[in-house]
């Protein structure tokens, strides 16, 4: 081989937004071998390496692309066939060792380079597995190459056989490599990750790359949202789909992404809800149905916030609120056994401090909507409404000069009692004005059957008992709406009309179901590409 590369370009380290990159040989300054005991013993410190600047880091791994080109090696190669993910392996290695012939593929994490053999470890979203190169088994010729020419990043696939170092480690004895696609830009660094919440946001797939805990919350997501499938499933529900795309946004009070469908000339919404058009399939005969939809809101963000988001939204014909909340607390439950190790749930900051604790034990506390109230103030709906307004600013809670005297007590209940509730608890019974769509209580028509359960300071589902009564909801929506009436969605009373079974419904915002089951802090730790706002 006639091309040679700065040694210490192995070393080199960047500091940039945020994050340290840097095409190295594995190891930080007074590290040793992080996952193979065999070679701490022998390692020596890693003298300090020269920095190097962005642009001459790119202009190396430019370099080297060209000399796997030059040396007949495809840099961005096709199909690999293999056995075994890395992580999977490790793990199966874990429990039943036996000398496998395996093939895997992923990205080079690390590299330890020891004279006629390296060693080097590769992954991807499952963990990552160590491999073992030896000059020997490869030839000159290929072992320099992978030294001289691979960088951290690069993705290759190897062959080879598994075994267990004499210090315990499970690894793959390389016989064959084959590089896959050359990574032009170096990673964070492994010691630091992503620090920069920009960066972390913007560029998630460097946050999965860096951060162990990114990668488990999001796989767990992933299997969480199919356990919610699956236990519906086997409760008799039937998952059905409808239109992200409505002429009238029904179903909640939230200001609507709009958009134009131009074949039919004609202005339409993104969804807000699906509940609208799921009623009209229990009034085509449907009795156990479910979506796990994304819904859009042109809403503010937040902590608590996305304007896109993912909700599981259920109908049960000839159910009620408390049959609904009988089922949502008995699919959380399983959640947790399955996922979190128990209905303990603790939640962690940075350094591993537990800083909150939510009991999910059952049964759950039920509560009525103005007790709760009652216990802020006992006098609470003895004031006037103009005295319920003074009383809430002298218990700190803003109130706005328009707002109606139901909005006024429902500021205090959020600020005050939602807020605070950290294990789980379903408010029930709640005014007739904050729930349109659902049936009014047969003893006190001001209230209406429902109920929001709060988890972890927040509302994580509401579920009602379904109104069907088409005259009383047109009645409904009509003083939702005011004076535009253009917002009522006469389809959806037509199809009422029909007659609809009485039912029980519930919708479950999933992104704050993660939360507070994985412990994450922000909505954007649970969404893998939240919103954000343009870079210009």
């Amino acid at each position: 081989m006639d091309w040679q590369f700065p040694s210490d370009v192995r070393d080199a380290r960047l500091s940039r937004r945020g994050f340290k990159t840097g095409f190295c040989s594995g190891n930080a300054p007074g590290k040793g071998y992080e996952h193979g005991p065999l070679i701490r013993t022998t390692m020596q410190p890693t003298p300090a390496a020269p920095e190097h600047s962005e642009s001459e880091l790119l202009q190396f791994r430019r370099e080297k692309l060209d000399g796997l080109v030059k040396a007949g090696l495809d840099p961005f190669g096709g199909r690999f066939d293999t056995t075994h993910q890395p992580g999977s392996l490790k793990e199966q290695m874990k429990s039943n060792f036996e000398e496998l012939q395996v093939s895997v593929a992923g990205r080079v994490l690390s590299r330890r380079e020891m004279g006629k053999a390296t060693f080097f470890d590769i992954g991807d979203i499952t963990g990552r597995m160590q491999c073992y190169l030896s000059k020997g088994d490869v030839g000159d010729e290929a072992y320099v190459q992978f030294n001289q020419l691979i960088d951290i990043g690069d993705f290759v696939g190897v062959e080879g056989f598994t075994f267990v170092t004499k210090r315990g480690e499970n690894s793959i004895h390389v016989k064959k490599l084959t590089p896959l696609s050359k990574a032009l830009r170096p990673l964070p660094d492994k010691w630091h990750g992503v620090t920069d919440k920009e960066i972390k946001y913007r560029q998630r797939y460097l946050d999965l790359i860096a951060n162990d805990r990114s990668r488990e919350i999001f796989v767990t997501r992933s299997k969480m949202v199919a356990a919610i499938r699956n236990y519906m499933q086997e409760r008799g529900f039937l998952e059905v789909e409808t239109p992200m795309m409505q002429d009238v946004a029904g179903g909640a009070a939230a200001k609507p992404f709009e958009t134009f469908f131009h074949a039919l000339n004609q202005q339409m919404f993104l969804r807000i809800a699906p509940e609208l058009y799921l009623k009209r399939l229990l009034v085509a005969g449907f009795t156990q149905i479910f979506e796990l939809n994304r819904n859009f809101r042109n809403e503010g963000l937040s902590r608590r916030h996305n304007p896109e988001f993912t909700m599981l939204e259920a109908y049960w014909a000839y159910a009620d609120f408390e049959k609904m909340a009988d089922l949502v607390e008995g699919m959380i439950c399983h959640l947790a056994e399955n996922f979190c190790g128990g209905l303990k749930i603790e939640h962690k900051d940075e350094e591993g401090t537990v800083t909150k604790s939510i009991d999910l034990s059952r049964p759950w506390k039920r509560t009525r909507y103005t007790d709760l109230l009652k216990g802020v103030d006992p006098k609470w709906y003895e004031y006037t409404p103009e005295e319920r307004k003074a009383r809430a600013k002298e218990l700190g809670v803003e109130i706005g000069a328009n707002f109606e005297d139901y909005e006024v007590t429902q500021h205090v209940f959020e600020r005050l009692i939602e807020a605070k509730q950290f294990d789980p608890l379903y408010v029930t019974h709640c005014p007739k004005e904050l729930v349109p769509l659902a049936k009014q209580n047969a003893t006190d028509d001001s209230i209406v059957d429902v109920y929001e359960l709060i988890i972890n300071g927040q509302e994580i589902s509401p579920g009602y008992s379904e109104l069907n009564n088409p005259i009383v909801q047109r009645e409904r929506l009509e003083h939702q709406a005011g004076e535009e009436t253009q917002k009522i969605d006469e389809e959806f009373i037509l199809a009422l009309e029909h007659g609809m079974p009485p039912a029980g419904g519930i919708g479950i915002g999933i992104d704050r179901l993660i939360m507070m089951l994985t412990g994450a802090e922000s909505i954007r730790d649970v969404i893998l590409f939240p919103q954000l706002k343009r870079k210009d």
